[in-house]
């Protein structure tokens, strides 16, 4: 005999069924790679020199040291638009982990204490460890990411009524204004603020081929282990009791998303910086063409976010050249009426 609880849970795995398009999931694939694509020839093309088609065509599949041109490609504009382009997925696909396990529509790396905790332990490196390698950089990004989500839930839980999305946005701006202090101080009082300048404004100018060499690997994995992992996440967005129900171990399932969380983020603050809204604005976007499918919304977040990073770093290189424009003011030129628009609602999906 099926009970009222198993008749609940039918019922919102119906309405699940009915809120995903995998249609428009597939057109959105499509679009978005032809998009990326697109937008990658444009920004290796465009800058302080434009180049020709033919000249990057040549230059990627015969490379010629000797030549100029060659070398602006394959050292600078080639590994600083891969740059964009991962670190565009790894903010997209930790936000829109975060929002499915949090059921929080504000959720994102950046708004929930991550980036700038991140950001802090950079700071402490240079201060205290300079000439640190770029490895143990990405691990003490890690480290920071991860102190930076514990203080923000920590805090988020201490209230009476427990852990409303709300709370958690709020305790994610107190922590995350406390902790960009911090950082700042350690760059003031240590004068290491021109080598942070890099980080808090946001950019991939600095991107190197040996750079890509160590984020790649860990960013691949976080990937397959996103997608690996968007069933469950899908399970677990209609609520922890129906996802009991159905028999999802919902615990080792929220330590393994946070896991893929934290190496997305910590990998990408430590390339791009401090940049928010990325991880808000781009699964909402994709939830809202593709349906609630989470399978859909992570694969098209993978290549939406690094579509609106490399734009935004292309539009940044041209809007004052030689000189660049902060890509995180450029991103949050959006995403600020962005968040305030769903604050406004509630915190409630588009």
């Amino acid at each position: 005999m099926t009970t009222s609880t198993e008749v609940g849970e039918l019922n919102e795995i119906q309405k699940l069924q009915k809120r995903s398009h995998p249609i428009r999931g597939a057109v959105a694939l499509i679009v978005g790679i032809i998009g990326l694509i697109f937008t990658i020839v444009l920004s290796i093309s465009f800058g302080a020199a434009d180049i020709s088609l033919g000249t990057i065509w040549t230059a990627v599949t015969q490379y010629s040291p000797g030549l100029t041109t060659h070398q602006v490609i394959h050292d600078i504009r080639l590994p600083r638009v891969l740059g964009a382009a991962l670190v565009g997925a790894s903010f997209a696909v930790a936000g829109a982990i975060m929002q499915g396990m949090t059921r929080n529509p504000l959720a994102d790396s950046g708004l929930l204490g991550l980036n700038s905790g991140a950001a802090l332990m950079l700071a402490i490196c240079f201060a205290f460890f300079p000439g640190l390698p770029y490895m143990y950089l990405i691990l003490w990004s890690f480290v920071g990411a991860g102190l930076g989500v514990l203080i923000v839930y920590g805090i988020g839980s201490l209230s009476n009524g427990g852990l409303t999305p709300m709370r958690l946005v709020l305790a994610g701006a107190a922590v995350s204004t406390l902790l960009g202090a911090l950082g700042e101080g350690i760059a003031l009082y240590y004068r290491i603020g021109q080598n942070l300048a890099f980080w808090y404004a946001g950019g991939v100018s600095g991107t190197k081929w040996s750079h890509l060499q160590i984020l790649s690997p860990w960013i691949l994995i976080a990937m397959i282990g996103a997608l690996t992992l968007s069933r469950s996440i899908t399970v677990l967005s209609l609520g922890e009791e129906i996802a009991v129900g159905l028999g999802q171990r919902t615990a080792a399932v929220k330590v393994w998303g946070m896991m893929i969380v934290l190496i997305l983020a910590g990998a990408a603050v430590s390339v791009l910086g401090a940049v928010g809204f990325v991880g808000l604005i781009i699964p909402h976007l994709t939830r809202y063409i593709v349906g609630h499918d989470y399978r859909w919304i992570i694969s098209c977040s993978i290549l939406y976010g690094a579509l609106l990073v490399v734009l935004a770093d292309l539009i940044a290189r041209m809007l004052n050249p030689p000189y660049e424009a902060p890509v995180g003011a450029l991103i949050a030129f959006i995403g600020v009426p962005f968040f305030l628009y769903l604050a406004r609602k509630g915190g409630k999906e588009l």
